[in-house]
């Protein structure tokens, strides 16, 4: 195996809870009777509705149209009829419109025979259009739209195409279960995108805690004759964040409020390539993704194929149910992830698990002054004082807390996961920005 390699300031080693998971193989979830699909699953504007109540969608039929560059298309997980269509709350908070499909008629994929499209014929422009038509975001839990990423600007140049298979988050196991099962898929996806971008170099990060990830996807890159690159990093977290990615794998920083093209890299995960290969290669939209679920209290912790706008009720149910009563359930990972009030929260493109927490694992010690002891600095990967901008935000000092350098943070949770006093410093950081962008509107 090759050296380890990691990012050169801050992090922390959080209890990884990945054996729940990482031996248990991907399976299909049931197919949901009622599907709720919200038109924002994506980083920017809304897609658009375009079906009304009682209207009859097939599999995989446009029933939102992206607006403007940062949008999406969003399809159909499940033919049927329009119940109705109504505003829900997201787990972060955003406020959304979702159509909800009650599950009638056949299916036009599912089941049946899917031929291969072959795409080496196919221009660069049109395999990009094909990911815009096909609702392809990143799949790593920012859903970038992936036409956007790929649409390099004249005069830049890829460097560097960084595949991200970290997954550094405790509990997730899902990019782990994709790279053990679907690595030629995953390949051919890189293959697709290396088409598109013409980069110079493809690497493939991996923590060393998967192995055997890394062996099956070295096997499978000679065994294809391809010239890309494995390198297994240390396990350290946020390892998984691009900014840290790239530090560790091609030693570049990206610059404040810069993006990873400015030192000509390109970073997308290993889900987001699966979905590329299923979209160009079987004309699939982004319909359907892998979802961890787990945590103390699942009777049967999972690795689920999960048609989008599936309760989460239904995968915890599919996994046994629960062996106490939860005292939080979290959307996500627990280190970046949101607290759901309701079970009844639909999966959609951006959500990689589903972790139900005890009482005894979440119990919270009350919040005590700080006392000075640096811990959040030592931690923070950005090299930023999350006291000191915790502190310009708390006395609505938000001019202040921006001058810190309050944008550059990722709210990887590093902060408070080192925090003795318990203050909730990424808490503060979301408010901050939200604040800071009000009034920039104001």
């Amino acid at each position: 195996m090759s050296k380890q390699v990691t990012f050169p300031k801050g992090g922390v080693h959080p209890p990884d809870f990945k054996l729940f998971t990482s031996g248990v193989p991907i399976r299909n979830a049931p197919i949901p009777a009622l599907a709720v699909i919200p038109m924002q699953q994506h980083m920017g504007k809304p897609a658009q509705c375009v079906v009304s109540k009682d209207d009859l969608v097939r599999e995989g039929m446009l029933i939102g149209r992206a607006q403007g560059v940062f949008s999406a298309n969003i399809h159909s997980p499940i033919p049927g009829v329009v119940k109705e269509i109504r505003e829900i709350y997201l787990p972060a908070g955003i406020r959304s419109e979702a159509v909800s499909i009650e599950l009638q008629g056949e299916f036009d994929r599912s089941g049946k025979d899917e031929p291969r499209l072959e795409w080496q014929g196919i221009s660069g422009g049109d395999l990009l259009k094909s990911l815009a038509d096909k609702g392809i975001v990143g799949l790593g839990g920012a859903t970038f739209p992936t036409v956007l990423k790929y649409t390099v600007r004249e005069g830049a140049q890829v460097e560097y195409f960084v595949v991200n298979g970290v997954e550094c988050e405790p509990f997730l196991t899902a990019d782990h279960r994709l790279m053990l099962e679907k690595s030629i898929e995953i390949l051919e996806g890189i293959r697709i995108v290396q088409k598109i971008m013409k980069p110079r170099q493809i690497i493939i990060g991996i923590e060393e805690n998967k192995p055997d990830a890394i062996t099956v996807m070295k096997e499978n890159i000679v065994r294809s004759g391809l010239d890309f690159k494995v390198v297994a990093l240390e396990v350290k977290y946020p390892q998984g964040d691009e900014k840290q990615l790239l530090k560790a794998v091609i030693g570049r920083e990206v610059p404040s409020g810069g993006l990873p093209l400015d030192i000509g890299a390109v970073v997308s995960n290993v889900g987001t390539m699966q979905a590329i290969y299923e979209a160009v290669v079987l004309d699939k939209p982004l319909i359907e993704r892998v979802v961890t679920v787990s945590g103390s209290i699942i009777r049967n912790p999972a690795n689920l194929k999960v048609r989008l706008g599936t309760p989460l009720s239904e995968l915890i149910e599919e996994c046994g149910g629960f062996t106490e009563p939860p005292s939080k359930l979290i959307a996500g990972g627990p280190m970046m992830g949101f607290a759901v009030l309701s079970a009844d929260t639909p999966v959609t493109k951006g959500l990689s698990g589903v972790i139900a927490l005890s009482r005894r694992q979440v119990r919270s010690p009350l919040q005590t002054p700080c006392i000075g002891c640096g811990r959040c600095v030592k931690a923070c990967p950005i090299g930023l004082q999350p006291t000191v901008i915790y502190k310009w935000i708390e006395h609505g000092e938000y001019e202040e807390a921006l001058n810190e350098g309050l944008m550059d943070c990722k709210e990887c949770g590093c902060c408070g996961y080192s925090c003795p006093a318990r203050i909730p410093l990424i808490q503060g950081m979301k408010l901050g920005k939200v604040m800071s962008r009000k009034n920039k509107k104001a």
